[in-house]
């Protein structure tokens, strides 16, 4: 069980729905005014290393195939 919760695929499913959160989230402040471009920089990088992170997941847990 405890190997489960550590597991490559939980930790990819993870980002992904904390990615899907930035997303809504960035989406929610880009409507706002006045418009935190700070905060929307930061939210963007995030969302950056996130899909960086779950890239890089992906192919340690399914490699791509030697051509």
């Amino acid at each position: 069980m405890e190997e489960n919760l550590r597991s490559p695929q939980r930790r990819l499913i993870e980002l992904r729905i904390e990615h899907a959160d930035l997303n809504d989230m960035i989406d929610r402040l880009s409507q706002a005014q006045p418009l935190d471009e700070l905060t929307m920089r930061r939210l963007k990088k995030r969302r950056l290393l996130l899909r960086d992170q779950m890239a890089q997941l992906e192919n340690d847990v399914d490699p791509p195939e030697p051509a």
